[in-house]
């Protein structure tokens, strides 16, 4: 549809490109402003507090302004960040660096068969392969699809127990709308069955391989709150029509398991034990509560659940073998313990603790033939025990070969031993096994390592002195002989929300921005898991200040030590790390000489009113509670965005598939900005309309995507080689 205000958005967009070409062209220091957008106020009051909100419009979809708004920002930012000589030359090396060797993202065990995602040399996207006999052959691999004109995206995987089937989830343009497939494995046929909605299927095999429980959403419309409200776990019987599935779990289907409508059930179950789980994902919330089963009554459909845990008892993983349960709670232990009860008569009051709580977070548990893994965090930065089954059994240290990331690639409670993934800031990601028998780590070789030389680098770990006095965990990346008279260019990340743990990665692309003279730093901030529970608590609702206000400590400590100087240092933070360089850039404008919110929360206050709201306010809080209101309130960047305020650079990033963060988040952002500050800046926002919150983006896009960060830092920092015209 074509009216009066899509010509006059059309207008502005073609005026603001030629402005932005201009630039290109000319040594004026100025910059085009960008895209204006139309003020359209909604006035709201929250217990006597009125809020205005400039751009609600910009939340409806249909509206004929929206698309040209963000299509006008796009050109306007793709050709702001062309004319930054130099971004070209870092584009090339990213692909250079990302392109040059195999990369293997996730590797698991079926029968006699190895399975593994794999993006090969060159190629943009993972493929799924599998190891029979010695030899690798190609499954599933995306970069041969294509749907609608944009590209697909292989969003999960799951092999059956004997290794016959594959189980997988395909999308279009980053969107993780997934659709299920089934493979055979022997032959390669995709059998001619297609389940929509499966964007958290969840897969789990039933032992004999015959079929799999998995999660589905109602199917109600994109972008409503009760998208992801109400999903089910079904069964799915190998060869018979998803027509025909049954229900397995739903919320009402079971009087004695009361769920919400936005728990996410799900059913798991192991060839090791003849019982089966069912748990109730709430969202994003990790305490979830837990039933279990024999699984031939559950097949029969008469199910005599008993409940394993309710929320309250904070049991945070779960795991089966044979008659026992593990469970790993945080329920008087702050720092976790792990409990051992039947599964026939399940109670947490009699549960035997079997592993104790430390000075550190256990973060994780396999339960392996051989004894209980335990995956332990300090600051960001793991180790591991295993511990055997027997009466007082002590968890025994494994030695690692070298500090940083440790995770579980791959166990069977029926099988010895473990492959773990293990990485660190200077050491590419490796599938490494453990030996129980010889007590050592070996390289498996699965995952080469790329030709980079990070000996000229040094990875730091140290801490600064947040205003409370805590101490936060800084992580600092830069060349040896990288001078410290604050003369770096420096970019400095944070997230701190879900308990997540900015643990320490090997980032290929990061190299570009290192080989040009930039410092990368991780700030391991408040709301996060590097110490646990209590970390994640000081860095929630009420208590979030704390989570941009240690990135803002962390930034003062590296200026005071001579990394960099507010004129060269640079923040970003991505999805709930939006919150974090948001209320970084309103709370310390003068700090930061350019900030990079990538598919960003910004509009807090309205978060819960978007399409995966709803999940998330476990983490955030509602406006419908008083205390809600106040800790949305001051999570909310755009709200603290003040008229007359001189800001920094701004560069937002988003995809307009993203089903996470809708793209309005960063839309009203720029143009808030835009309106307080018109002669700051500049303020972009770039704009991928094949990409969503970044999960299905290609290795080429990525690589674009961060060719753009890399130059927009370097140009604000003033470094040589980077300045326009």
């Amino acid at each position: 549809m074509i009216n009066r205000r899509t010509l006059l958005a059309s207008a502005a967009a073609a005026a603001a490109v030629a402005q932005a070409k201009a630039f290109a062209q000319t040594s004026t220091p100025a910059w085009p402003p960008g895209p204006g957008a139309r003020v359209e106020p909604v006035a709201e009051t929250f217990f006597g507090q009125t809020v205005t909100d400039p751009y609600r419009w910009m939340e409806n979809p249909e509206d004929p302004e929206w698309e040209p708004f963000m299509r006008a920002n796009a050109d306007h930012a793709r050709a702001m960040l062309d004319a930054i000589p130099g971004r070209a030359a870092l584009q090339a090396r990213n692909s250079a660096l990302t392109g040059a060797f195999d990369v293997v993202f996730r590797v698991t065990k079926k029968a006699d068969k190895l399975f593994f995602a794999k993006r090969v040399a060159g190629t943009d996207s993972p493929a799924l392969f599998v190891r029979e006999a010695g030899v690798d052959r190609v499954l599933i691999d995306p970069n041969t699809m294509e749907q609608d004109g944009a590209h697909v995206s292989l969003d999960w995987w799951e092999p059956s127990p004997n290794g016959a089937h594959v189980a997988y989830g395909l999308s279009p343009a980053g969107s993780e709308n997934s659709v299920l497939h089934i493979l055979e494995v022997a032959t390669g046929t995709v059998l001619p069955e297609r389940i929509d909605r499966t964007q958290y299927a969840f897969p789990t095999w039933l032992p004999d391989g015959s079929g799999f429980f998995y999660n589905r959403l109602q199917g109600a419309a994109l972008g409503t709150v009760e998208y992801y409200q109400d999903s089910k776990c079904w069964l799915h019987r190998i060869g018979q029509p998803a027509e025909t599935d049954v229900v397995a779990l739903a919320r009402g289907q079971y009087p004695d398991i009361a769920a919400e409508p936005t728990d996410f059930p799900a059913i798991y179950c192991t060839g090791s034990s003849p019982y089966a789980v069912a748990i109730l994902f709430g969202g994003v919330r990790r305490e979830n509560p837990a039933w279990v089963t024999r699984l031939d009554d559950l097949l029969a459909g008469r199910p005599r659940w008993r409940q394993i845990c309710a929320v309250e008892d904070e049991v945070v993983g779960i795991d089966l073998k044979g008659q026992n349960l593990f469970l790993l709670t945080t329920k008087d232990a702050e720092n976790a313990q792990i409990l051992r009860t039947r599964a026939r008569r399940p109670s947490i009051a009699d549960a035997q603790v079997i592993v104790e709580e430390s000075e550190v977070v256990i973060d994780g548990m396999a339960a392996a033939e051989d004894g209980l893994y335990v995956l332990d965090m300090d600051g960001g930065y793991g180790r591991l025990r295993r511990c055997g089954y027997g009466r007082g059994a002590t968890p025994e240290i494994i030695a690692l070969p070298f500090e940083g990331a440790v995770s579980l690639a791959y166990y069977d409670s029926s099988e010895p031993g473990v492959l773990l993934n293990l990485t660190s800031w200077l050491e590419p990601s490796g599938v490494y096994a453990y030996d129980p028998a010889t007590r050592t780590v070996a390289n498996t070789g699965l995952a080469p390592r790329p030709p980079i030389d990070t000996s000229p680098y040094e990875a730091i770990r140290t801490y600064a002195t947040a205003r409370d006095g805590t101490e936060v965990p800084l992580s600092i990346i830069k060349r040896k002989d990288a001078p410290m008279d604050g003369s770096n260019p420096t970019l400095l990340e944070a997230y701190g929300a879900y308990q997540i743990v900015s643990a320490p990665a090997f980032w290929t692309r990061g190299f570009s921005f290192l080989e040009a003279g930039g410092i990368l730093a991780t700030a391991h901030v408040r709301g996060g898991g590097e110490y646990g529970k209590r970390w994640w608590r000081a860095g929630r609702k009420l208590t979030k200040p704390n989570t941009w206000r240690d990135m803002i400590d962390c930034a003062e400590h590296m200026v005071r030590a001579g990394f960099t100087n507010p004129a060269k240092l640079a923040i970003n933070g991505g999805s709930a790390g939006g919150i974090t360089v948001g209320r970084a850039l309103t709370e310390r404008p003068d700090l930061f000489c350019a900030v990079i919110p990538a598919v960003g929360v910004l509009n807090a206050l309205r978060a819960e009113f978007s399409q995966n709201g709803p999940p998330n306010i476990e983490e955030f809080g509602t406006v419908t509670e008083e205390d809600g209101f106040r800790g949305l309130y001051e999570m909310d960047a755009l709200h603290h965005v003040r008229d007359g305020q001189r800001y920094p650079a701004v560069l937002l990033t988003h995809g307009m598939t993203d089903p996470r963060v809708e793209p309005w988040h960063s839309g009203k952002m720029v143009a808030r900005l835009r309106a307080a500050d018109p002669s700051g800046g500049p303020f972009l926002l770039r704009v991928d309309f094949e990409a969503g919150h970044g999960l299905g983006s290609t290795r080429s896009q990525l690589d674009a995507e961060w060719a753009d960060v890399f130059a927009f830092v370097l140009w604000r920092a003033g470094q040589a080689g980077y300045q326009p015209a």
